[in-house]
């Protein structure tokens, strides 16, 4: 099945150029009830990859949600050149359905060269292969989290800490969550499709910290979330179809909002990509 939900996120990516700045993207087989954020986001970064020199590599994505989206439907991409230069470029995504807009991108690329060089340290966590897989942590939990065992699952992931079903389920509190990511399978030779694969994957467990944060979780209690707005800092080259460490955190919750933030480290320990959410996240206790 993961093989099957890996090729089916390699075609949902492939969106299909309509005009020299218009894309159609469709959805995969299994979907949540409103258009994923992560697809909507990864597809809109790879039409505004396509209308750039091909060596011009990303340097942002910022995107806000202004309405779900239906899964039965088609996305329409539409691409605006806002500037281009010979070392960077500019673009705004609209993303349509019909007449409604559902979010709007904003996507730069710059090629700076070498400079000054630093970055945070990757935390010290077990090795992705020593740990269990998603499979395994779900065992059990089938009737608490079901909208997670039957999501589709392209990207292969490994917790070094207990999920927040689990964690509910020992009573206890997390303020950060961190969790080893890779395809499923071995990507294209593609810098667009792997920035793309982690564009994606930046939208899952990005918000668990705030709620593990209360010692709460998905399923367990009455939570209601939905992304406002996502930013994704490239800071280097990423190989997806290896291991990279999701490291968050949440630095804030007020207003009925709640900010998650956090990195992607390659194996060396090296930031390649920096991520910021905010979302609407209510807790309606029982």
């Amino acid at each position: 099945m993961t093989t099957a939900d890996f090729e089916e996120l390699l075609k949902v990516l492939d969106v299909a150029r309509v005009d020299d700045d218009t894309f159609t993207g469709g959805h995969p087989s299994r979907n949540p009830v409103r258009t994923f954020g992560g697809q909507m986001m990864a597809q809109a970064f790879v039409a505004a990859s396509h209308t750039v020199p091909p060596k011009l590599p990303p340097t942002t994505i910022t995107t806000h949600f202004i309405a779900g989206g239906d899964p039965e439907r088609d996305l329409e991409f539409k691409v605006v050149r806002l500037r281009d230069e010979r070392r960077f470029a500019n673009r705004r995504v609209d993303v349509m359905q019909g007449d409604t807009l559902l979010a709007t991108a904003l996507v730069s690329h710059l090629a700076g060269g070498r400079s000054l060089e630093h970055g945070v340290k990757a935390p010290a966590v077990p090795d992705p292969l020593s740990l269990p897989t998603i499979d395994d942590l779900l065992k059990g939990y089938e009737e608490t989290v079901p909208l997670f065992v039957e999501a589709l699952k392209p990207i292969e992931w490994r917790y070094t800490n207990d999920p927040a079903w689990v964690m509910r389920d020992k009573g206890g509190k997390l303020d950060h969550n961190r969790v080893w990511l890779k395809t499923m399978g071995a990507m294209p030779d593609d810098q667009v499709l792997h920035a793309a694969a982690l564009v994606y994957s930046s939208d899952t467990t990005l918000l668990d910290s705030i709620i593990t944060t209360h010692g709460l979780s998905w399923g367990h209690d009455r939570i209601f979330a939905v992304s406002m707005n996502h930013t994704v800092w490239f800071h280097r080259p990423i190989k997806f179809d290896d291991w990279v460490l999701y490291s968050t955190t949440s630095p804030v919750a007020a207003d009925s909002r709640g900010l998650a933030s956090g990195h992607f480290f390659d194996r060396a320990g090296q930031v390649l990509a920096t991520v910021t959410q905010e979302g609407i996240v209510k807790h309606f206790p029982g």
